[in-house]
């Protein structure tokens, strides 16, 4: 190991350490309860709220594949800045209606809301399934970033799969010990750096390589005009239709998100999170810089073989060794921390609706909290493991799922939210939405038609969920009216 590894490796391992002092630490004293570990027991103030779901947005993606996206195809990119920010429109009005339902009745999860909404246990079980489905390959996703994300900043000194095991024991140890409330704290340290880094690259790069942000820009235009005008260098998948039928679904599917629900349950008031939803798009704009560091990349390592490490490549290059590591350790926090509210979302899910017998094993006799609690640290202990598994052995199973993920739990948005504003929803006219839904995205990439005429194929899945959904349910209601008249 040479001087510039030892020097970034050290950095790293101090940095681990204090990730996971600070996550254990911060459930001392707490209550022991699953409302504890799983949403902080509705405790966390606007400060920490917006920490944690900043947390969960600027994730390894953000140092990885916002670069990466941008070498590769250009403005499709900005769709990533569009539903976020677009999204925490839609939060400011839905997000208090998730969080006062919920407080009322004490949930804890979207399969918990579709459980109590629709009186139906093995709906709740279905959200749950089809969540952790859904979830495991964003966590392996995590987990392989932040391994690309060491492995670069250590160059090449500590293996991709050493560093999967590393993210995974840092995770796991302290949401073991502290769950939702020491992912919100870790998200302390790791914007710190997170924002640090990126403003200093946002000065550095430009005038390091360019000379000046204004000559990038004149490069850009005059040599790359593809790159900023649709469908971009992707050779026509990702057009004009395809960036505004993905934002319209992802603005709708984020306010449902289980890792978005659960931070809004996590607050104390529903006047935390419309405070989160005015300051957190500002947040999202520093997701510009990676995406402007991708396109200087363009100009710098024009033949790089491996565009996700745009961003590394031109910080190794030039940088002095205990600068990369904290922008590696930034990336890499980066990964773990949105991985342990990943984790903490499906070990509730399980501990409670399916492993702890739902609502009604919350309301029976005894200590349910310490019985739900232990089956949700169990499963959040399984879901890293098999997820860390997959990052190992099979690195591409779960990932090309990925793909499917936002598309797949948009289609939960009726069982989920349309049953809070339209009572004459059913549970019947849910579950047929739910699997018709699922049918279509299913096919529609087994087929590869995703997208549709240019238009991604989630927003046709969700259009034929909510007219099955509408139609079984007034079917059921006429039926039940012409029978109870007989």
């Amino acid at each position: 190991m040479n001087g510039r590894a030892s020097v970034a490796v050290t950095l790293f391992a101090v940095a681990m350490v204090a990730a996971v002092v600070i996550g254990v630490l911060s459930g001392r004293g707490r209550e022991r309860s699953l409302s504890e570990w799983s949403v902080s027991g509705r405790g966390l103030g606007t400060l920490f709220v917006l920490l944690l779901m900043a947390g969960e947005s600027y994730t390894s993606f953000s140092f990885l594949g916002a670069a990466g996206w941008s070498y590769r195809y250009g403005v499709p990119i900005f769709y990533l800045i569009a539903y976020l920010s677009t999204g925490l429109v839609a939060a400011y009005f839905i997000a208090p209606l998730l969080w006062t339902y919920c407080a009322r009745h004490g949930l804890m999860s979207i399969a918990d809301i579709a459980e109590h909404r629709f009186r139906s246990r093995w709906l709740g079980i279905a959200v749950a399934v089809i969540c952790t489905v859904f979830l495991i390959p964003y966590v392996q996703l995590q987990i392989q970033g932040m391994g690309v994300v060491v492995h670069a900043m250590s160059y090449g000194a500590i293996d991709l799969k050493v560093a999967a095991v590393v993210s995974f024991v840092v995770a796991e140890v302290f949401i073991l010990a502290s769950g939702l409330r020491g992912s919100a704290w870790v998200s302390v340290f790791k914007d710190g750096l997170a924002v640090l880094s990126v403003l200093f690259l946002a000065i550095y790069v430009p005038w390091h390589y360019f000379h000046g942000p204004g000559r990038l820009l004149d490069r850009l235009v005059t040599e790359r005009p593809g790159w900023l005008t649709f469908p971009g260098a992707g050779g026509g998948t990702f057009g004009a239709a395809w960036f505004v039928s993905t934002i319209v679904l992802n603005v709708a599917t984020i306010c449902i998100f289980p890792t978005t629900v659960a931070g809004y349950l996590s607050a104390a008031n529903p006047t935390a999170l419309r405070r989160n939803s005015i300051l957190l798009p500002w947040y999202q704009l520093l997701l510009v810089i990676p995406m402007f560091i991708g396109a200087a990349a363009l100009f710098v390592v024009p033949k790089l073989s491996d565009p996700d490490l745009a961003l590394y490549d031109l910080v190794t290059r030039s940088l002095p060794p205990a600068v990369v590591a904290v922008i590696g350790i930034a990336g890499a926090l980066s990964a773990i921390v949105p991985m342990s509210v990943f984790l903490v979302s499906i070990g509730t899910l399980w501990g409670r609706t399916i492993l702890g017998g739902g609502l009604a094993g919350s309301a029976r006799a005894g200590d349910p909290g310490d019985r739900q609690r232990g089956w949700s640290r169990l499963t959040c202990l399984i879901a890293g493991a098999i997820a860390l598994a997959g990052a190992l052995r099979y690195p591409k199973l779960l990932v090309n799922l990925s793909v499917l993920s936002y598309e797949g739990i948009a289609q939960l948005l009726p069982a989920v939210l349309f049953g809070l504003y339209w009572r004459r929803l059913t549970a019947a006219g849910a579950a047929a939405g739910l699997v018709t839904g699922t049918a279509i995205v299913l096919g529609l990439h087994a087929a590869g038609q995703d997208p549709l005429w240019g238009v991604n194929g989630g927003l046709f899945a969700l259009a034929a969920n909510i007219v099955v959904a509408v139609v079984v349910s007034l079917t059921v209601r006429a039926n039940d009216r012409l029978t109870s008249s007989v």
